[in-house]
């Protein structure tokens, strides 16, 4: 499966590869120089490359890892539990390492009255061996308690550095589609990175949708993903909930803000304008949630549900 997906198959192994401002580049290479990691907090957009670093890191200090995912195991306390005792107990096979590293992946998913305060007292349990690199898209959502036990390190780019890490992921891009034998135009690559900028991930998963026709031209700008919105905005124009549901399904592959953004800026073109505040409430609403429901897909389809009879959509 890593294979075949491009994100995971050309994730960089060392921060001097990472797509990274010169400052952040500049902290996490003083960590691997000094083969320390402290507890981390990296927080920042979808697809700026938290989790990607996180990796690195381990991988050129050595670090034994295990990568859990916030949205999903992380949610329930005693998976959680166990997981994380068992691997910090366990003998670590790397002896470059001094420490093992536990990656909570979209931390912010997780529980704030039972799973981070648990959190909190298996960084004090588990420190003699054990480091945690929590990763989320919004730090408010994680603890104080928490949040105070580890370096928060925000992935922020400015105006300043926008330019220099833009081409240095054009160049990236251009060199993925060589490997993969794939034609390009690079003003079309150029044209796309600043459409979903800083959304790295989120550009190259839509290149590799794109790419079974054969080449990347002018026709990837009108994206996949906006093709399928205007699907969904006519289900529930026409209140078809069944094709609706299955419309959700299909698409769940997609992170649910990116989705909740998509839907938010297409209704606005969609929607008779007296009922717009009335769906932006609706979609902040369960854009809040998300991050708490055990389940998106109940979530998602009940909030197009609500949009579906309490909007008034253009004839």
């Amino acid at each position: 499966m890593s294979d075949f997906l491009w994100v995971e198959k050309y994730r960089p192994r060392k921060i001097q590869d990472c797509i990274l401002s010169e400052d952040l580049k500049n902290t996490f290479q003083k960590f691997v120089d000094n083969k320390e990691i402290p507890n981390l907090l990296l927080s920042g957009r979808a697809g700026t490359g938290k989790t990607t670093v996180a990796r690195a890191l381990c991988e050129e200090i050595g670090c034994d890892y295990i990568v859990v995912n916030g949205s999903d195991e992380g949610r329930h306390i005693d998976t959680l539990r166990n997981q994380i005792k068992n691997f910090a107990s366990s003998v670590s096979l790397e002896e470059t390492s001094n420490h093992k590293v536990v990656i909570l992946d979209e931390a912010d998913y997780m529980n704030a009255e039972t799973v981070q305060p648990a959190l909190r007292n298996f960084i004090e349990t588990f420190y003699k061996n054990c480091r945690f690199i929590f990763t989320c898209n919004y730090k408010n959502k994680i603890l104080p308690a928490l949040r105070s036990r580890t370096t928060v390190i925000d992935f922020e780019i400015t105006n300043g550095q926008k330019v220099k890490t833009a081409t240095a992921f054009l160049k990236r891009l251009c060199n993925l589609l060589e490997e993969e034998h794939l034609e390009y135009d690079k003003k079309v690559l150029a044209e796309l990175i600043q459409k979903h900028y800083p959304d790295f991930r989120r550009t190259i998963n839509e290149l590799q949708r794109y790419s079974v026709r054969g080449k990347i031209d002018t026709g990837i700008l009108v994206s996949l993903s906006e093709i399928h919105t205007k699907e969904l905005i006519n289900l529930l124009k026409n209140k078809e909930f069944g094709k609706m549901r299955q419309w959700v399904v299909q698409n769940l592959d997609k992170e649910p803000a990116s989705l909740f953004t998509n839907l938010y800026e297409a209704l606005y073109k969609s929607l008779v304008p007296k009922t717009i505040p009335l769906a932006v409430l609706i979609i902040a609403d369960y854009q809040y949630k998300s991050a708490f429901v055990a389940d998106h897909e109940i979530n998602i389809v009940a909030c197009l549900t609500e949009i579906m009879q309490r909007c008034e959509f253009k004839k």
